[in-house]
């Protein structure tokens, strides 16, 4: 499993503490590439180099005489992969008070349980050491710190994606110029019809808890250059972010297919952010069934749904034992479209999970 972050490295340590819990010390828009791999139910990590060697070269193919990022090895290979294991990609970005291994974990269970191919982004969010409601303070600056080191991994992700689907165009164009080469409407047709069967992957983002806040400050920055239509499914879960005024920020986002925003209203980690920060805080997107006001949004409320409970990560654990829920974030994350057997609720303008 790959990893972006922006944590501080510490490349003379020991295991999974070569990653710290404050940014990067040469800013905290400075990004690593690492490897994780877990043995004998222990995490190791290799913190991968700016420029690769030789022998990374050859394992990714990759025929450049000169210097080559990590990030195109890490491309390369994950594109491998995703069409020889026809896995699609899950784009994941978590939220306040995680630690890395805590990271790990939940993205080596998206993985096993939903089927994807996790590439995850990793800010440091416990606050730096800080508890309780320092920690959660902190934790929306460092959020606002990341906002550009996330857009430069979105803006990566897409210049990668596009160079893959520009060869993959140029192939379909040739065969389709081959095919038809006196009937410019077949030929058309042909690289339509060709175009949307054959891709082999979608690519879809999870964003937990504080990591939709971190998003939001993202697209409303003044650095933001995610406009790319990158994603095909967007996933906000639990999203720990003011219900106020979201749709200001949320129909901003371009994707192919669906924005799902979840809600729970017994949400315990959700109702502990709005006591933490005071009476006047704001009702957070992820358990406030109302003012659901985005243009292209799809909401969806787990509340009361079997086994999700005060549940603030209802794609993983005992909620899953719910196989509608389970359902749900299979779909979802795999880019399909995940509403098509719930209740809708036209009064609140909410599909349903009751059950």
């Amino acid at each position: 499993m790959f990893i972006v972050t922006n944590r501080a490295i510490d490349e003379s340590a020991s295991g999974l503490n070569k990653l710290g819990a404050k940014p990067n010390g040469e800013g905290p828009n400075e990004l690593r590439l690492v490897e994780a791999q877990k043995k004998a139910g222990r995490w190791g990590i290799e913190i991968l180099p700016d420029t690769i060697t030789d022998k990374m070269k050859r394992e990714a193919g990759i025929k450049d005489a000169g210097p080559v990022f990590a990030s195109r090895y890490v491309a390369r290979r994950l594109l491998g992969q995703v069409r020889s294991e026809k896995r699609n990609f899950l784009f994941f970005v978590h939220g306040y008070n995680n630690d890395f291994e805590a990271m790990l974990d939940r993205a080596d269970g998206f993985a096993k349980q939903y089927g994807v191919e996790v590439v995850a982004f990793s800010w440091p969010a416990n606050g730096g050491g800080a508890h309780g409601v320092a920690s959660y303070k902190s934790d929306k600056r460092d959020a606002r710190a990341s906002v550009g080191a996330l857009d430069r991994a979105l803006a990566k992700i897409a210049d990668y994606l596009n160079d893959f689907n520009a060869e993959r165009h140029r192939a379909i164009a040739i065969g389709a110029l081959k095919k038809f080469p006196d009937n410019c409407e077949a030929r058309d047709e042909y690289i339509t019809e060709m175009t949307e069967e054959g891709c082999p992957f979608t690519v879809n983002m999870a964003l937990h808890s504080m990591g939709n806040y971190l998003y939001k400050e993202t697209l409303m920055s003044s650095v933001y250059r995610g406009k790319n239509l990158l994603f095909d499914n967007v996933v906000m879960v639990a999203a720990d972010t003011n219900n106020e005024g979201h749709e200001q920020w949320v129909d901003q986002i371009r994707c192919r297919r669906r924005i799902y925003i979840t809600i729970n209203e017994d949400d315990a980690a959700l109702m502990a952010s709005r006591m933490k920060a005071g009476e006047e805080q704001k009702a957070r997107l992820g358990h406030y069934p109302y003012n659901l006001r985005s243009g292209q949004a799809v909401y969806v409320d787990f509340t009361s749904a079997p086994w999700v409970q005060k549940s603030h990560a209802y794609f993983e654990g005992a909620p899953l034992r719910n196989k509608t829920v389970s359902g749900f974030f299979e779909k979802a994350f795999n880019g399909a479209r995940a509403e098509e057997d719930l209740a809708y609720d036209a009064a609140r303008g909410l599909y349903t999970m009751r059950r």
